[in-house]
């Protein structure tokens, strides 16, 4: 089997998605059920979880003295140690610290993830290769879930050796890696100095309202299941397989879906979808119509992917590397934002948390109908599109 860079990242994504969806799976439980927290406890750590996400634009500095490839095994190494570490450190503040540890190899890879895919995948083939990669991470998830499962059923293993283990794991494929694959080269040198466009708003606004978006998904979504339903671990990891299932069989097919359809199209889609489903979280009193609407919500999400395949038909190819980074680090000033902000929301009224996430989901509707049908370098809004054929004409 060849050694291409897309098996490269494909692996990494898998290995990210295994220590990963092993924290986030247990995370509410644990959180609950062994550092007693509550709904501010779980914002702020799912704040504190989002800071090295905003710090993200440092990666462009970082790649003056390690390359990207290297760069992105080494940050999957952090995020396993991450996870590795958790469950034996259950006391408040040690779990925020386990926490960023592990998020800055989260935050620190995707990040590479996304520049290297867009700077080695043709332009016509960036919205299909995305989708591969999200159902690598789904099979790693469903792998995962899977094991979490018979472990907390069948087994009864403690927490913090299913945290040790997924942990570990991703390190061995991160050393793997190291040694299976050679280092590939870039046909287009990157800056590496902080890129910030006027002509690239348009993106930075959807990723900002992605950031947004993401966290209603991850951090209330999630804690509404286990908080107001009474989720246990086990049944938490059947719902996230069942997302994963899905996922695997849908990420390639949404990808080249987006490849048909085109970004302004999937985004509404998107965007609709989200419109009725948070305000139906809010509303919602059955536990098994609240996790039907979780299944749906996380396929949605995989459309998301069709904001990368709008900025890579947009970009100077010499600006991924930085914007990747910038992009990264405006995905989460909300992020870092709305988990403390909602976690008080949440006390006082948990159904606001998703109306405002309907109101959000609104206003990355208004601009997803800004993208042309066909976006490109001078073309990357209906403005521009409008100024560029009067120049036309």
């Amino acid at each position: 089997m060849p050694s291409t860079p897309e098996r490269f990242l494909w692996l990494l994504s898998f290995a990210a998605s295994l220590a990963f969806a092993a924290w986030h799976t247990l995370l509410n439980n644990f959180a609950v059920e062994q550092a007693g927290f509550g709904g501010v406890e779980i914002g702020i750590l799912q704040s504190l979880r989002e800071v090295p996400g905003f710090l993200a634009f440092t990666t462009v500095f970082l790649l003056l003295f390690i390359r990207e490839q290297a760069f992105a095994m080494l940050s999957i190494a952090v995020l396993g140690l991450g996870v590795a570490f958790t469950g034996f450190f259950p006391q408040e503040y040690a779990f925020y610290a386990t926490t960023v540890l592990m998020s800055i190899g989260f935050h620190y890879f995707f990040t590479l993830q996304k520049s290297l895919a867009l700077q080695w995948v043709e332009q016509e083939r960036t919205a299909i290769t995305l989708g591969r990669l999200s159902a690598a991470r789904s099979y790693a998830a469903i792998l995962v879930f899977g094991a979490i499962w018979i472990g907390l059923e069948v087994w009864q293993i403690d927490y913090q050796w299913l945290f040790l283990i997924a942990g570990s794991g991703a390190m061995l494929i991160a050393f793997w890696a190291w040694r299976a694959f050679p280092r590939f080269s870039h046909v287009v040198p990157q800056h590496k100095h902080l890129v910030f466009r006027q002509r690239y708003w348009l993106y930075y606004a959807l990723t900002l309202m992605s950031g947004a978006r993401r966290q209603i998904f991850i951090v209330f979504a999630g804690f509404l299941m286990v908080e107001k339903f009474g989720f246990s671990a086990s049944n938490i990891a059947l719902l996230f397989l069942a997302n994963h299932v899905i996922n695997t069989w849908a990420a390639p097919r949404i990808g080249r879906l987006v490849a048909h359809w085109g970004e302004r199209r999937a985004l509404t889609f998107e965007y609709l979808g989200l419109i009725v489903i948070f305000i139906a979280y809010a509303f919602v009193d059955q536990a098994w119509l609240a996790g039907l609407l979780y299944v749906i919500d996380h396929l949605l999400f995989a459309m998301a992917i069709a904001i990368e395949s709008y900025f890579k038909k947009i970009a100077d190819p010499h600006d991924i590397a930085s914007t990747a980074g910038v992009s990264f680090t405006i995905n989460h000033v909300a992020a870092v934002m709305i988990p403390v902000i909602f976690g008080f929301i949440w006390i006082q009224w948990y159904a606001a948390v998703f109306l405002l996430g309907a109101a959000m989901a609104f206003g990355s509707l208004l601009l997803a109908r800004l993208i042309p049908n066909q976006p490109q370098s001078g073309r990357e809004t209906l403005f521009s599109n409008v100024a560029v054929a009067r120049q036309d004409a």
